[in-house]
């Protein structure tokens, strides 16, 4: 508004200041719109200002004016030749004169002039060019005649800064009538700019370079805090992920991180978190029949939560059991848990320490597998059962038949359950998010998260409808004790593959956030039935490049760039 210096010779532009700024004036538009007229132009990354005026007529002069047009113009056609050269236009001002009146008269429309104009600013005369080459191209594109300002740079410039200045050497060329309903299409504020107040940087939009700022946990703006990250692998999910946990670690977030692959360990080590090597040859055990304290279900028992959560779990050991084999199992599950003082009444889960004071029952009180083996060995029934679990007891799995020795207090934890093997990763996978879902219900004031990588592996055919339940459960009730649930995966059509898509679409609609990163068209074709995503946004996740994303954000769909600083990425990489 107030440059050091203008330069005006010559008259394609003006040069302000060491940068070159050429103006565009909007001379005509198509008769009919149905669409938002800038949305194109405003979606661009070429610098502009574009100043948009309305001036309202006045109503009675308006209509009166109409009037008196319409009769004189309805005489000549009645009248005239109908060879005239112009009979065709004058028909057209006619019938455009008699809508606009009846709108008026009728729907109580008001009339207004609109002027539009554009200035293209750039660093270099060359990239002017271009530009204007560009930002005329998608005008016309759009149905709108365009004018170069040609000796007329310093008004459209002018008139194009904040100073309410409709300069009238460009009023005249640039006039066009329009009704109040047609202003809807002239709304320039259509760019899905998301920029939330206590918001965490995720990177550029695309289209504008406006940054993106998401507040993820902001209750009155999002349903919930969940999160769905889609992309092949190298697509640049797995580094968005860690930029997340590294900026969210500024917040004072607690963190919990289900890490198959092994992909984790920098960063926890960079952030000072734990990371939990859960294997054949760790020295970090868990019992899977542990009962928390903080375990316990709303208006549920603690016995009766611990027994629906290993049903969920046994089903991954033993495959899909009949009703009649569920009872026997819950039977066996009551009987082992019988054995250490433990039934459905929650006072049998505590105890009197050495001063008389009433703590809840710790690891080694609880039965371990060994124990359940040896109730199983009692029925001639249970044969099936016992040779399954064989492998837990005395095989390649016995880590698992030990009492917990974990301690869970830092604020970022990573469990590391890549050396339980390809064919064992569900049960480790689903032995932490019961062991982390514990942790995030205990306090229900305190924002928290749980990222589970390779998800499909507990919602998808290899899976059963118990672990499923309890994933979607998670997703579905995390909200009200303040946490988030992270979906990861590179395998989409794995994801709905269990009971046709049932889980993984409900975990999809309970996330209010999705960030598809590039995916193979068979990937696609399978997210494009369970998820909203237009024709162009299908081409758009499939010529994505590495590190940039398509964000469903709330009702927003961003193209988005993510972005670090050198410190950020090597921390974490």
């Amino acid at each position: 508004m107030a440059p050091s210096y203008i330069n005006n010779k010559n008259p394609k532009y003006l040069e302000v200041d060491g940068k070159y700024y050429a103006g565009i004036l909007v001379v005509d538009y198509y008769r009919e719109y149905s669409e938002i007229l800038f949305k194109n132009l405003i979606n661009t990354n070429v610098n502009m200002n574009i100043s948009i005026f309305y001036e309202k007529q006045d109503t009675y002069k308006t209509i009166k004016d109409l009037t008196y047009f319409i009769g004189n113009v309805g005489v000549d056609l009645k009248s005239g030749n109908a060879n005239r050269e112009d009979i065709d236009i004058a028909a057209y001002t006619y019938n455009d004169a008699k809508f606009i009146r009846k709108e008026m008269q009728v729907n109580n429309e008001e009339l207004y002039f609109l002027y539009t104009y554009i200035t293209i600013i750039s660093n270099t005369e060359k990239e002017l060019e271009r530009n204007l080459n560009k930002i005329e191209g998608i005008l016309q594109a759009s149905g709108m005649m365009t004018r170069n300002s040609n000796f007329r740079q310093e008004q459209t410039y002018k008139s194009c800064l904040p100073l309410m200045e409709n300069n009238i050497d460009i009023k005249q060329v640039s006039r066009r009538n329009i009704l109040t309903n047609g202003l809807i299409a002239t709304y320039p504020f259509i760019s899905s700019n998301i920029c939330d107040e206590n918001g965490v940087f995720i990177g550029t939009n695309i289209y504008n370079n406006s940054i993106i700022l998401v507040d993820r946990f902001n209750k009155e703006k999002y349903k919930n805090a969940n999160m769905c990250v889609f992309g092949t692998s190298g697509a640049g999910k797995s580094f968005y992920i860690k930029l997340l946990i590294l900026r969210y670690r500024i917040f004072g977030l607690e963190q919990y991180i289900i890490d198959p692959e092994r992909e984790y360990n920098k960063i926890a080590e960079s952030l000072e978190g734990v990371r939990i090597k859960f294997g054949p040859s760790s020295n970090y055990f868990i019992n899977v029949l542990d009962i928390r304290e903080d375990s316990i279900e709303e208006e549920k028992g603690f016995l009766t939560t611990k027994i629906s959560k290993l049903r969920g779990f046994f089903g991954l050991v033993f495959g899909e059991l009949d009703e009649e084999n569920v009872a026997i199992l819950e039977e066996k599950l009551i009987e082992v848990y019988k054995e250490k003082g433990i039934n459905f009444d929650d006072n049998s889960l505590y105890k009197l320490n050495k001063n008389g004071e009433k703590i809840f029952k710790e690891s080694v009180d609880m039965p371990i597998l060994e124990d359940l083996y040896k109730v199983l060995e009692k029925d001639g029934k249970t044969k099936y059962f016992k040779t399954k679990l064989y492998p837990f007891i005395y095989g390649s799995l016995s880590f698992l038949n030990n009492y917990t020795n974990v301690e869970l207090e830092n604020k970022l934890i990573v469990a590391d359950i890549y050396d339980l093997g390809e064919e064992n990763l569900k049960y480790g996978m689903y032995i932490f998010v019961e062991l982390f879902w514990d942790k995030i219900k205990k306090d229900r004031n305190k924002n928290k998260a749980i990222y589970l990588d390779e998800i499909w592996r507990l919602i998808g055919v290899t899976s059963n409808q118990f672990v499923a339940s309890f994933i979607y459960k998670i997703f579905k009730t995390i909200r009200k004790y303040g946490g988030s649930a992270v979906a990861i995966t590179q395998d989409v059509s794995d994801l709905f593959s269990l009971d046709n898509g049932a889980y993984g679409k409900s975990i999809l609609n309970n996330s209010s956030i999705k960030s598809f990163f590039a995916l193979e068209e068979e990937n696609i074709l399978v997210l494009e039935k369970y998820a909203n995503i237009s024709e162009k946004e299908k081409i758009e996740i499939k010529s994505l490049k590495r590190g940039e994303t398509l964000m469903f954000i709330g009702d927003n769909h961003v193209l988005a760039k993510i972005e670090c600083s050198e410190e950020e990425k090597e921390l974490i990489s």
